[in-house]
């Protein structure tokens, strides 16, 4: 090996040692902020949440700035989507944690000696946390849990995600300011940081991204039997049923496809029309992306996260090019993808074989609802389920008859933003449920208490 290539190694090699040093450190020291009991005192959680509060809301201007270098958002999509849902989650655990972190006293099954018992289950923070962040909400789905897992009394270590590296830079400048390092702690990097992260004995892991990493977590924690909690993503699929308001179905399916040039894990991610709408619903559509969303610099739905998921996304065009009815324009350089059309549509379409996690909205039709059921039913659970009709009844049939994370009627998205709902995903779309009261019983331990007098 050439000196200056040995060279080179030697201080890879020695920087990576320094950097898991640091890890460590910093984890040995959540550990023994955690057993002082602090993080357990309410008045502390409010505090730090308050203060968190007033930092996070001074970053705003760098926050937005961020994430349209990173991802394209514009400021009203990146206070919407972003700083708004973590300052409301804020808000809403500040103001109720002191009544959610009572004991709960339940009813006690009667002693055999006849002697008073009495039963309770409290609301027990789990320890050291690892958050690792995704790319396509990073400030969102880093906060978020945060936030919950801080409200419940526990220590956090963030891992943001790499691939939005202006972002991760601003998230590790907050919680540098807002927090001591002992309780909470920012790490960047990439594949290499994770597994030594995962290395760690942690007491909760938090992790958000897609079902094939979420895999790698789950293995990860299992060897440590850690619990944890995995937001992955799948299929959604979006019925729109023959007496559905097809003006509404089109604007409401758009905003929830289109944000975030549909790197969104709840996004709808396929449409099962019925045929006797089926001619009127794309002409509906072909009409509002026109008025709506047609630019010619590409960028009005933002960026997609990298090249390499441009041509991913390219990838199922190519393989059925006549299936597109409407757009299918992409700028690899700049990482613009237009809102794109495909009908048509079968299950060994290339678009149909994963996630698709980008601007293009695949149109299937159906003409019996039993058969397409059992083809959604026929497939992984995914996170979300979207129904469109004016039939109540059709509507909640449709939802008994499926699985998914959540589900909506008549709208998409909504959902996710809402911290009075728990959110998550089942079976390969994730484990676990948080915002609002719902982090609380997601990062805590719900410790069983019998006494008898």
């Amino acid at each position: 090996m050439p000196d200056k290539d040995f060279e080179a190694a030697q201080n890879n090699n020695k920087m990576k040692t320094e950097i898991q040093k640091k890890i460590k450190d910093v984890f040995e020291k959540q550990k023994d902020f955690f057993r002082m009991q602090s993080t357990k005192e309410i008045t502390f959680r409010k505090m730090q949440l308050q203060n968190f509060r007033k930092v996070f809301t001074s970053y705003t201007d760098a926050i937005c700035d961020a994430l349209n270098i990173d991802l394209g958002k514009s400021r009203v999509e990146a206070e919407y989507a972003e700083v708004q849902i973590v300052l409301n989650e804020l808000d809403d655990m500040i103001q109720n944690m002191e009544e959610w972190v009572k004991p709960i006293f339940v009813k006690s099954k009667p002693h055999t000696s006849g002697a008073e018992v009495i039963s309770k289950y409290i609301y027990e923070p789990y320890g050291v946390n690892y958050i690792i962040g995704p790319f396509n909400y990073p400030v969102q789905l880093t906060f978020s849990p945060l936030i919950g897992a801080l409200m419940a009394g526990n220590t956090a270590i963030i891992k943001p995600s790499e691939n939005t590296p202006h972002v991760a830079k601003v998230i590790e400048e907050i919680v540098k300011e807002a927090f001591d390092e002992k309780y909470v702690a920012v790490f960047q990097g990439s594949i290499e940081e994770n597994s030594f992260l995962l290395t760690l004995p942690f007491d909760y892991i938090f992790f958000t991204g897609s079902p094939k990493v979420g895999k790698i977590i789950m293995k990860a924690a299992a060897e440590q039997l850690i619990p944890l909690t995995l937001e992955l993503g799948g299929k959604s699929p979006t019925i729109v049923h023959h007496d559905a308001n097809l003006e509404k179905a089109v604007q409401r399916i758009s905003s929830g496809k289109w944000i975030n040039c549909g790197q969104t894990c709840v996004a709808p991610d396929y449409i099962y029309v019925h045929e006797s709408v089926k001619d009127a619903f794309i002409d509906h559509f072909n009409s509002y992306l026109k008025t709506t969303y047609e630019d010619k610099s590409l960028g009005k739905i933002g960026k997609i996260v990298s090249q390499h998921q441009i041509k991913n996304l390219a990838s199922y065009l190519d393989a059925a090019p006549e299936k597109v009815i409407y757009g299918g324009k992409y700028d690899l350089d700049t990482r613009h993808f237009e809102a794109t059309l495909m009908t048509d549509v079968n299950w060994d379409d290339a678009v149909m074989q994963q996630e698709i996690f980008g601007p293009i909205l695949p149109i299937l039709t159906y003409i019996d609802i039993d058969e397409a059921l059992n083809e959604i039913n026929s497939r992984p659970k995914p996170l979300a389920l979207y129904v469109f009709s004016e039939d109540q009844k059709f509507a909640e049939d449709v939802i008994a008859r499926t699985t998914s994370g959540d589900a909506e009627i008549n709208s998409t998205l909504i959902h996710v933003g809402s911290h009075y709902l728990p959110f998550g995903g089942v079976g390969t779309s994730g484990m676990g449920k948080y915002h609002g009261r719902f982090s609380l019983e997601n990062f805590s331990h719900q410790r069983s208490i019998l006494q008898v007098k």
